[in-house]
């Protein structure tokens, strides 16, 4: 058994507090950045259209991640308190929020710059792991988003929670969403090339992780679960696993025609 007691305040800076879950966003952002450049863009034009790219991610991630949790976890307390929906700082972030706001704002980048649209996404599936990892990391150090009662011999206790030995939910998502993930995506890019395949399998093998975590991990107390007895995260888990066949369904078959057509 773990004591966790950590500070979720990595530093400050005269009156502002720098966070860990803010370092963690900062961290996966630059370091995703870092390894698509260095390992998978070799064009210079290409590189600085990935730059101009990055912007369009981030705001999609921050938008997207804000507006997904307010949807998805706290409408009703935000429909009361509007002006809190753009106190980030407080916290309160979708996963599934900031990957549909990451698409929405890579569809307008495409656009804009006449590209298929999943020449970026399948490099942000790529990298996206390593910010899913810090960002788990960080939810551990917080004492949030801890797991169900147990008495496993690597349960921990989250002080700032109460004196129960939890599952470290954060862990094991760290663990599978992003160090195993990495890995298999990794593993799959080398071996195939068709655009959209890398990101269907994101959708898929992330979700599939994420749904089975969640067995571990107490819901939302304000939500509890929602129907059939899963989770919020487990039921938006299920449609982005329906969405990942799907587009993996299309993009085989599309390849297939082409292949015909040759």
């Amino acid at each position: 058994m773990f004591i966790n007691n950590f500070d979720p305040v990595a530093f400050s800076f005269f009156i502002i507090d720098i966070r860990w879950y803010s370092l963690s966003y900062i961290f996966g952002i630059l370091l995703g950045w870092f390894y698509i450049k260095k390992f998978f863009l070799k064009d210079i034009h290409m590189k600085r259209l990935f730059d101009d790219y990055i912007t369009y991610v981030i705001i999609g991630i921050i938008l997207g991640g804000r507006l997904g949790y307010v949807l998805f976890y706290n409408l009703k307390y935000y429909l009361y308190n509007p002006f809190e929906i753009f106190f980030v700082w407080q916290g309160g972030m979708s996963f599934h929020g900031g990957m549909i706001g990451v698409v929405i704002l890579s569809t307008i980048f495409a656009n804009k710059n006449d590209i298929d649209v999943f020449k970026f996404l399948d490099l942000v599936a790529l990298s996206a792991p390593i910010g899913i990892f810090l960002g788990r990391i960080s939810n551990f150090v917080n004492s949030e988003l801890y797991g169900t009662q147990t008495e496993m011999p690597w349960s921990v206790k989250f002080l700032k929670v109460d004196e129960l030995n939890r599952h470290p939910s954060q862990i094991y998502e760290a663990i599978f969403e992003g160090i195993i993930l990495f890995i298999i995506l990794n593993l799959f890019k080398k071996r195939l090339n068709i655009p959209g395949v890398i990101s269907s399998l994101f959708l898929i093998i992330y979700s599939f992780f994420r749904f089975f975590i969640e067995y571990t991990r107490e819901p939302d107390v304000h939500l509890g679960k929602i129907l059939f007895n899963l989770s919020m995260g487990q039921i938006i888990s299920l449609i982005t696993i329906l969405f990942g066949i799907l587009l993996l369904y299309f993009k085989f078959k599309n390849e297939t025609k082409k292949f015909n057509n040759t």
